[in-house]
């Protein structure tokens, strides 16, 4: 694949990649496959039936990484994908996902992306998505992911869920069923700006004994968030969402929990504020003006 420039910069800020990975990977443009790779114990190949691809991870793969990035740079674009990922019993890898949009043009252009994962007992998978939006045109730019997790006995997941800026429209749906034993982190960090939108809807299924959660939400501006987590069984979980309102923006923040089980540990917490006057003056008493004390203290939030 030989990479614009445009291709490159998308690359950077979506998948933290300057060139194309040495492992397995796949990358996907204006809606085709146009280079993948298979690793001895990651296979990656296009599923047959529907546009998309299946990742295998053999069991007890230990500390590699699959890139599957995709990329729009055309207007009017609008793609729709099914990824299926499974990551064998023991494994202990790396996904690298997500979508960056550079529309130059009027039309619309729109990933509708769905990923199903499986991970398999006792494997470990940290899972990291990334969403961008650019371009010089006045064409929309809309996201739309949606990620169906399933986690057996023991397993282990670190979800890092991003979108960084630029869309000017998102909804974000994950669904996550954990066994028993099974463990969940999940951290999303959403950023509007203008008459942009993000609706996220969580739904998080602690069906194990002895399974847990934690989902942290962090939004900016015009978001809405709806994470729900349910306890069918002796299980821990927490939900913690915090939110930055600025000029016009509105938030909406709706976290619940419900256990189904006498012997269930869940919490909730949620928060709305501005910026706080004194971080702003503190900052600017070290030479920041007020826009860059305003990107320092968004960027320390939002990590």
């Amino acid at each position: 694949m030989n990479l614009t420039a445009t291709d490159s910069e998308l690359l950077k800020t979506i998948a933290d990649l300057h060139n194309i990975p040495s492992g397995a990977f796949n990358i996907r443009k204006d809606g085709q496959g146009v280079d993948r790779r298979s690793s001895a114990h990651i296979q990656v190949k296009p599923k047959t039936d529907k546009p998309g691809i299946d990742v295998i991870v053999a069991p007890g793969t230990k500390n590699e990484a699959v890139h599957i990035p995709v990329l729009i740079t055309l207007s009017g674009v609008t793609d729709v994908v099914y990824n299926t990922i499974e990551i064998g019993e023991g494994a202990d890898v790396t996904v690298v996902a997500g979508c960056g949009i550079h529309n130059p043009g009027s039309k619309k252009s729109q990933h509708d992306g769905i990923h199903e994962i499986i991970v398999h007992r006792g494997a470990r998978m940290k899972y990291v998505e990334k969403h961008y939006g650019e371009g010089e045109g006045t064409g929309e730019r809309v996201l739309n992911p949606k990620t169906i997790l399933t986690m057996e006995k023991d397993s282990i997941v670190e979800m890092e869920l991003t979108q960084i800026k630029g869309v000017d429209s998102t909804i974000r749906d994950t669904r996550a069923k954990l066994a028993e034993g099974a463990s969940l982190t999940i951290v999303e960090r959403l950023l509007t700006h203008g008459r942009q939108e993000a609706v996220s809807d969580m739904l998080i299924e602690l069906e194990g004994k002895g399974s847990n959660a934690k989902v942290v939400s962090r939004s900016v501006t015009k978001d809405d968030s709806r994470p729900v987590m349910v306890a069918k069984a002796p299980a821990r979980g927490h939900v913690e969402c915090d939110s930055i309102i600025m000029d016009r923006g509105k938030i909406s923040s709706s976290p619940a929990i419900s256990a189904e089980h006498p012997d269930a540990q869940l919490t909730h917490e949620a928060a709305i504020g501005k910026i706080a006057e004194e971080q702003l003056m503190k900052l600017e008493t070290l030479g920041l003006s007020e826009k860059e004390a305003e990107d320092v203290i968004l960027r320390g939030f939002l990590q």
